[in-house]
């Protein structure tokens, strides 16, 4: 194991150990943790990307014995203008003790590049993904995308885009470039499922809302070309709902001062009519995330049962695809 992984399993067992197991007073939950420092191996900065004169990262947590792993990929949220993915380690805590391989992106922010640059970026990592899938052990077949806020819009067009929309055309491997961070892959980008945490679905509609209690993030990422309208509709999830897409849980708070509950079943609704499989998870009088104990608890029952219920995680024939 890696000392930059020692010490990030360090602080969670050390933040676990503060907060008294609130989670889970159980007597092995330390143990439990104590697996994933002793069976992981964590692969931090990998670049996957350069676009605008950045060299875009990500980190890649993986079982060390394990063979074809299900993978889940992971954006962090920040209204498209702020977060980081070095913040975000305790958000998928739950995969890895789970036994899944975690790849947590980062991607151009508003100040770096306007909408769709994120968009694309995010498209790109699941490139990457498929790409190095021989390398790392991931099973194709079991991907999963998700995120929070601004991560839950970026995991749904992650997962709902198709190739038609031209989101795709800069990720090494599309162009049949040379490229130095994995095997070239023109493979359609397939995901098994997303995990939607109170993301935006309908940027469109957003932009002309009043704003919410974290500003006019939408207005930021957008910026001020004439053709906003059309590139907010471009990068909206709602545009691109169509039978056929993978299956989706949706977990967001009715009471949501920033991305409105009314996406969420706006989003729900579109995606029965289509006849996708989806839940929406409502937290009564939640917020905008901070969620309490007990409606975590619920949350990630549901996304086992969900995850259970479509067979997602589940070996399906070859064990690796490019």
């Amino acid at each position: 194991m890696t000392r930059f992984a020692m010490v990030a399993i360090s602080i969670i067992l050390s933040c676990i150990a503060r907060v008294g197991l609130a989670v889970a007073q159980t007597v092995d939950a330390p143990t439990k943790f104590i697996h994933v420092a002793d069976s992981y191996s964590l692969t931090p900065n990998v670049t996957y990307l350069r676009a605008a004169g950045w060299d875009l990262k990500l980190d890649v947590y993986r079982p060390t014995a394990a063979s074809a792993t299900p993978t889940l990929v992971y954006f962090h949220g920040g209204g498209w203008t702020n977060g980081s993915k070095d913040s975000s380690l305790f958000a998928f805590l739950p995969y890895l003790e789970m036994g899944w391989a975690v790849v947590n992106v980062e991607y151009r922010m508003a100040d770096v590049a306007h909408a769709p640059a994120a968009v694309e970026d995010c498209r790109c990592a699941l490139r990457w993904v498929n790409q190095n899938a021989k390398q790392y052990n991931f099973d194709v077949d079991n991907i999963v995308v998700t995120g929070n806020s601004a991560g839950g819009h970026l995991a749904l067009t992650t997962g709902f885009l198709p190739e038609s929309a031209g989101l795709d055309r800069q990720c090494p491997g599309d162009r049949r470039r040379t490229w130095t961070t994995g095997e070239l892959s023109t493979r359609e980008l397939t995901v098994a499922g997303v995990i939607n945490w109170y993301g935006i679905t309908d940027v469109e509609d957003l932009m002309k809302r009043k704003p919410g209690s974290s500003g006019n993030f939408t207005e930021a990422w957008l910026g001020s070309a004439p053709d906003r309208a059309t590139t907010a509709k471009r990068v909206s999830p709602t545009t691109y709902v169509r039978r056929g897409l993978p299956p989706v849980l949706t977990i967001h708070g009715s009471a949501d001062p920033v991305v409105p509950y009314d996406q969420a079943t706006r989003l729900h609704k579109a995606l029965d009519g289509a006849g996708v499989p989806n839940e929406l998870i409502t937290v009564e009088g939640g917020g905008h995330g901070g969620f309490k104990t007990h409606e975590m608890e619920r949350a990630y029952k549901a996304i086992r049962v969900f995850l259970g219920r479509h067979r997602i995680g589940e070996p399906r024939g070859e064990s690796v695809k490019r």
